[in-house]
């Protein structure tokens, strides 16, 4: 699954984290600072960042794309000496444009969060004072736009890139398994294997991957953020005044979600494994019985068949409730920023713009926190697929 299109799979990854750190740890030691030495003005970290989009060509995003680009090529020509594979350009230098591009979508989203702020206190301002300027909120809308513009292009080339990602993993997959047919073309489902679940593993594992990754980038974003607007709300509803309030209220109400889905959904998993498995004993007949006419009898398909349908009750049940606890989980989430916020709110503590910037930011570290939460269906989807593969594998070693 890993080693057809990853060179040395363990020790990639742990390499790419070791060296992640490495460099994240040379950064925000004063890394950031060190474009001067190739010719970046004086200063340049301190500089305050506009916001609008030449937030995105000013000297610390420049420096920034610089140091990246050279650390992965780095990190590329070491893997080529010492591994070279033949997938490795796209295993590598894809999988670091998937990474750039999620560190970007972030940096929108932060740039978003800040434009928030100033942008509804004007509207609270007109509101209060019984007018104002028209122009300043034509300027803000624009200036949304352009950031938006922006985001939408990035996104769009960035859904197109990882889709030929994704087939190419498949390829090497499917490469790998064609080449070992002798061995496994007498598994139970051997075709099924090859032809669907390496696609659906190889999409699964990079949708999963990126949504993890995102999250982490979020928080490393916006907790800075969520913990200095914390000053300004320091109650909470039920509770009373807490110290870092917006902190713990996103920390604990993600915990609790994530402990109560994974309870519920325990079954799951092991479920849609044996769901694949009577799928196919009863596909592998139904295929047989086109080419042999000893195949196919009618009582042993309604015998497969009664196995496929015993199951899938089975999965009917566990999801209904699994979906009922999810979906009102969810509902509750919608209000919970703004319940929070009930307090503050009453005893005027926050403007507007402060209200939407402080949602908007405690919503992202939610959803953050909330990353098995919202993926848990796909996370059983890949654990059923990657049992199959596991023991599809198996008869090779």
């Amino acid at each position: 699954m890993f080693k057809s299109f990853f060179p040395k799979p363990l020790w990639f990854f742990s390499s790419l984290v070791l060296y992640f750190f490495i460099h994240l740890g040379i950064w925000h030691s004063g890394g950031s600072g060190w474009g001067t030495y190739v010719g970046f003005p004086e200063g340049y970290t301190e500089q305050t960042l506009p916001i609008g989009v030449s937030r995105f060509w000013s000297a610390q995003f420049l420096w920034f794309y610089l140091w990246y680009f050279v650390a992965t090529a780095l990190f590329a020509l070491f893997w080529h000496f010492k591994e070279h594979h033949p997938w490795q350009r796209w295993s590598i230098w894809g999988s670091s444009f998937i990474l750039f591009n999620i560190w970007y979508g972030v940096q929108v989203n932060v740039v978003l969060n800040e434009w928030y702020s100033p942008f509804y206190d004007s509207i609270q301002r007109m509101l209060t004072n019984g007018g104002g300027d028209v122009a300043d909120l034509y300027a803000g809308a624009v200036t949304f736009i352009y950031i938006a513009m922006v985001y939408v292009t990035f996104a769009v080339f960035n859904l197109f890139f990882v889709s030929h990602y994704v087939f190419r993993w498949r390829t090497a997959m499917n490469n790998y398994y064609t080449a070992h047919w002798e061995q496994l073309r007498h598994i139970e489902g051997a075709s099924q294997r090859i032809q669907e679940d390496t696609m659906r593993f190889a999409k699964t594992t990079e949708e999963l991957g990126v949504s993890l990754i995102e999250s982490l980038m979020l928080l490393m974003a916006f907790l800075p953020v969520l913990y200095t607007l914390s000053s300004h709300v320091k109650t909470l509803p039920i509770i009373g005044e807490v110290t870092h309030a917006l902190m713990w209220a996103a920390i604990g109400w993600a915990v609790f979600g994530t402990v109560l889905l994974m309870t519920v959904g325990i079954k799951l998993p092991g479920l849609e494994f044996n769901n694949q498995k009577v799928e196919a004993a009863y596909r592998k007949e139904l295929v047989y019985g086109e080419d042999h006419a000893d195949r196919a009898h009618p009582l042993l398909l309604q015998e497969l068949f009664s196995r496929v349908r015993v199951n899938y009750f089975r999965l009917y049940f566990h999801y209904a409730y699994f979906n009922m606890v999810r979906i009102w989980y969810l509902q509750l989430d919608n209000i919970y920023g703004l319940f929070i916020l009930f307090p503050s709110i009453a005893a005027g503590a926050i403007t507007l713009g402060l209200m939407m910037q402080i949602l908007n930011v405690f919503g992202k570290v939610r959803e953050s926190f909330q990353y098995l939460i919202m993926s848990w269906p796909k996370i059983i989807e890949l654990l059923s697929i990657y049992k199959r593969l596991k023991a599809f594998e198996s008869n090779l070693h």
